[in-house]
């Protein structure tokens, strides 16, 4: 066996970016979403402490099919705990609900504290929603520029994109990694040139593609797609659209707004997104050279004393290179590489064997 060390001149590194669809299946739009009846929650027997009243869990197929997969989760947050029930309804634990832990968890990932609130180019509502892509669907990170997401409201729809390709590739950075903003438009391109999407609401929120989810702005969605011919004010639910809740006046009362973002991405029935796994490389050159590894290693060659068995391979010597084995400096194998087929080498050839390492 012959061993060659591999010169500083035979290693090279590559990093490559790798793109695929966040949604199982690779598919590439999200157009039909459902939930499960067991985490949907119902306000009268569910407890507050349930995961239905906190988030609730999106699948790409209907619950009879064994197949499915959650895909994503969509939660609510109020600042104050409104919308939904406290967990212990007494003196000193008002507004301790759901969405208040919602909205701490949130903004604990993003500023790295429970003391500032989410504000959108100027305006900071009460609540805000959240959409987190489940960890198994996405590599590395969301791919900036890819989010195409359309919400609707019966004849009502906007169609949100981040504006990554409109910063030109500049972004802020939070504890949560890159924030971008979410936008009216599409493939990361904002329409018009204000990030006030909705007058004296703000945008429409911010996309986190390092930590995989993002924050809608409740009162920019729900002024978008309140249905005009609804009544009862905020928080209704049954019309469609995507009401925003705040106010003491809804503290203690579950009012499933996740519920209500649920219904405006499944009226909207498309949802695009990609994810990005950067891959490192390391190409390992063999060289074997007319002079090198031209007789076999296999023990029949040779008799004890180093005769040639063979008289035909005395002059003319010819072995077949099937395997690269690399070593580390001890001498213990640490990687092999298998040929397609063998290659013949003797004195008038040379070869060259290039080895890819993935990790």
């Amino acid at each position: 066996m012959s061993f060659v060390r591999f010169q500083n001149t035979d290693i090279v590194n590559d990093t490559a970016r790798i793109t695929t669809s966040t949604w199982s299946n690779n598919t590439n739009s999200l157009t039909s979403v459902f939930t499960s009846s067991l985490q949907k929650h119902k306000p009268l027997v569910a407890s507050p402490s349930s995961s239905g009243a906190h988030y609730i869990d999106v699948y790409d197929k209907a619950e009879s099919d064994a197949t499915r997969e959650v895909q994503f989760s969509i939660a609510y947050g109020h600042v104050a705990g409104s919308g939904s029930k406290n967990f212990t309804h007494a003196v000193g634990s008002y507004g301790k609900s759901p969405s208040r832990n919602i909205y701490s968890q949130y903004r604990q990932l993003v500023y790295g504290t429970e003391t500032q609130n989410f504000n959108f180019n100027g305006h900071t509502p009460d609540d805000i929603y959240v959409i987190n892509v489940n960890r198994a669907r996405y590599k590395h990170n969301l791919k900036p520029g890819s989010l195409n997401l359309k919400l609707a409201s019966a004849s009502i729809a906007v169609h949100l994109t981040d504006d990554s390709v409109t910063l030109t590739g500049s972004s802020t950075v939070t504890n949560a990694g890159r924030q971008f903003n979410i936008v009216s438009g599409s493939n990361g391109i904002m329409l018009g040139s204000s990030l006030t999407q909705v007058t004296n609401s703000g945008s429409y929120g911010f996309f986190y593609p390092d930590s995989g989810f993002i924050i809608l702005n409740a009162d920019a969605i729900g002024e978008k797609l309140r249905n005009k011919g609804a009544t009862g004010g905020q928080n209704v639910q049954g019309y469609g659209g995507v009401y925003a809740g705040s106010g003491s006046q809804f503290s203690n009362t579950q009012r499933d707004n996740h519920q209500n973002l649920f219904y405006a991405i499944e009226s909207g029935s498309s949802f695009v997104l990609d994810s990005e796994e950067k891959v490192s490389s390391t190409y390992y050159f063999a060289r074997a050279r007319n002079f090198e590894f031209n007789y076999t290693t296999n023990p029949s060659f040779a008799d004890n004393n180093g005769n040639v068995l063979i008289n035909s391979m005395i002059d003319n010597p010819t072995s077949y290179i099937t395997t690269v084995g690399m070593y580390n400096d001890s001498g213990n194998l640490l990687a092999v590489a298998k040929l397609s087929q063998p290659i013949t080498k003797d004195f008038t050839k040379e070869a060259l064997i290039r080895v890819k390492l993935d990790y």
